[in-house]
């Protein structure tokens, strides 16, 4: 039989604890606090005020689940006055066993104390039988009479989200305190001081109401001492210094130590082994990245020799047509990337692209790149679209982007003299200005298992409308030669694991041109392996378009899989002679694994749409190999 105690002692034995513990009489406790996949942080918190319940480790193991025999009841006893309070609290009253009674009646008890009533407990137990009858006493419900500053500057408490109105005359709630003590602490670590500590001064108990002084401890202050690169990544400590910005000699900061890692998984070229360790040593914190050099320089070269069947005189009989892409990445250790990419899918049409990465642009973490895009479709128009973009990469806040590009785009057409009505192509430039927006929370850039990417972007600018001099005149009567266009694109991909080695991708993908009037030009180009499988390569022209895709990947090893896969579309081209709509249907399988020369990638794909059906005859196969180094 358990041992009882008299009620009365019981209440003051609980008061007399609780004074205690808000008096700072109970030994300091250490407890780390570390934000989520980084590193461990040095700081510690003391829980002041009611201690956290100490967690009841479960047999995960698989059991035989059997109707109890001999079913435990808990029957509640309390004084009439606390009747109303617990009956807010819901609890089983039929338990299959008595150590399950037990428990829950542990569990009421401190649902009670997290909402304030600390001196909650339970007098008296004893067993009826299968019955456990228990006294509980509610007591009264603590409330804060006052928390006062203590050493702390009003900017620090007022960023750890301090309000005076939240702590008086407000009821005393342990976790409320606990979330108060940690925000504390993270803001001192961000300022130099990581083995700060937190705790209540000159507290005074008048019956239920507590007044007390909040002490930050901050300890020594320490500084920053150097990065150091453990692995064998050929990056510069220079550059990833600035990036990070980790800089010697600059109080230490918690939270870049934390985000370090998120920001160092976002290159392409860097493989993170682990999550940066922190080593403190007479006043200095020695940063260790764990991180490998990857192979994410690209050279594929595919050259074609396809008949021409528009020859005319003075024409070659034979065309050359070809895929040719260079990606240089990380060049000389300081994370500049180059890259070009030429592209000519059949006889009439060819592409052209071109970017540069210059990082820590005049030392700050902003990223200047520059970019060039053309397109030419043979004998009806050329467009060339150059773009400046400045980058700002966070690991809290995602990668921010501003940009300008201008968009150029020239009729080549030969007899347009001979037309009488304005053509489905026109002479235009648009100027833009625009933002974009990627959040990423993928676990690997090439090969994710899971995550979430976020992608958006928009532009507005003015579009202005050229008269050609071949074209008469009368034509642009009535159309507007100056107008305001905007440019809005989006991305959404979620990667889920499946098992051990299965991977499920839902992807969403859409951009939107919006314009009073838009020409053939002005579109779109999707269509493919890079955009809706199952059809040709820039099939559909539109200016409006979603495609939403579900993937399921097994991987058979760490670069190697099988999939199969579903593209459903839906997109509308508005040109003023030609209105479209369609939702086309792609599917098909897969497979992508390692060989000596590269990565290798097999596609087989049908597709469905206004005039196609889906049918073997009309499948795609596409293939390929890309080769990093």
């Amino acid at each position: 039989m358990p041992t009882f105690f008299p009620q009365m002692y019981v209440r003051l034995f609980f008061l007399s604890l609780l004074a205690w513990w808000l008096g700072g009489g109970m030994p300091v406790a250490w407890a780390q606090i570390t934000a989520p996949g980084a590193s461990p942080s040095p700081s510690q918190v003391t829980t002041s005020g009611m201690p956290a319940p100490t967690p009841v480790a479960r047999d995960t193991t698989r059991r035989i689940v059997r109707k109890p025999v001999h079913p435990k009841v808990v029957r509640l006893q309390t004084e009439a006055a606390d009747r109303p309070v617990l009956r807010h609290y819901r609890y089983r009253t039929t338990l299959p066993d008595s150590v399950s009674a037990l428990h829950e009646v542990r569990d009421l008890l401190l649902a009670m104390q997290a909402d304030a009533y600390l001196t909650a407990s339970a007098d008296t137990m004893h067993w009826r039988r299968d019955t456990l009858v228990v006294q509980v006493y509610v007591g009264e419900k603590f409330r804060w009479a006052r928390l006062r500053n203590g050493n702390l500057g009003d900017g620090l408490l007022t960023r750890a989200g301090y309000r005076e109105k939240f702590f008086r005359n407000q009821p005393f709630l342990p976790a409320e305190w606990a979330r108060l003590q940690e925000r504390i602490v993270d803001e001192a670590e961000n300022q130099g001081h990581p083995f700060a500590t937190v705790r209540l001064d000159s507290v005074q108990l008048r019956g239920a109401d507590i007044d007390a002084r909040v002490v930050l401890d901050r300890g020594p202050v320490i500084l920053f001492d150097s990065i150091q690169i453990v692995g064998n990544s050929k990056t510069k400590k220079r550059f990833l210094t600035k990036y990070l910005q980790i800089f010697p000699n600059q109080p230490y900061n918690q939270q870049r130590v934390n985000a370090a890692a998120q920001l160092l998984r976002q290159l392409p070229y860097v493989q993170v082994k682990g999550n940066p360790e922190v080593r403190f040593s007479r006043g200095r914190a020695r940063v260790y990245l764990l991180i490998d050099d990857r192979n994410a320089n690209q050279f594929d070269a595919i050259i074609g020799v396809v008949p021409n069947s528009t020859t005319s005189v003075g024409q070659s009989k034979l065309q050359l047509t070809g895929d040719v892409t260079i990606n240089l990445r990380n060049l000389r250790g300081g994370g500049k990337q180059i890259g070009l990419q030429w592209r000519k899918v059949d006889v009439a049409t060819q592409s052209l692209d071109a970017h540069y990465l210059h990082p820590n642009f005049f030392g700050t973490p902003l990223e200047l790149g520059a970019s060039f895009n053309l397109y030419k479709q043979a004998n009806a128009f050329l467009t060339v679209r150059p773009r400046l973009q400045v980058t700002y990469p966070t690991a809290q806040a995602g990668r921010i982007a501003f940009f300008t590009e201008r968009r150029g785009s020239r009729l080549l057409d030969p007899a347009l003299k001979e037309r009488t009505s304005l053509p489905d192509t026109i002479d235009s430039q648009y100027n833009s200005y625009g933002v974009s927006y990627e959040w990423n929370r993928l676990d690997d850039l090439y090969f994710p298992r899971q995550g979430l990417l976020v992608y958006l972007q928009g532009a507005v600018g003015t579009k202005n409308i050229s008269k050609n001099p071949e074209l008469n005149d009368t034509l642009y009567r009535r159309i507007a030669l100056h107008s305001n266009q905007i440019t809005l694109s989006g991305r959404l991909e979620q990667y889920v694991r499946v098992g051990r080695s299965g991977v499920f991708l839902a992807r969403v993908r859409g951009e939107s041109l919006l314009n009073q009037r838009l020409f053939l030009n002005d579109m779109f180009r999707i269509g493919g392996l890079a955009t809706l499988r199952g059809f040709s390569e820039n099939f559909f022209y539109t200016n409006s378009y979603a495609v939403g895709t579900a993937e399921f990947r097994q991987f058979t090893g760490t670069d190697a899989y099988v999939f199969v896969f579903l593209d459903q579309g839906y997109l509308r081209r508005d040109l003023a002679n030609d209105k479209f709509w369609d939702a086309p249907t792609g599917l098909g399988a897969g497979l992508s694994f390692r060989t000596g020369a590269g990565v290798f990638q097999f596609v087989y794909s049908m597709g469905q749409a206004k005039g196609q059906r889906l049918a073997p005859n009309a499948s795609k196969i596409h293939f390929g190999i890309t080769s990093r180094f």
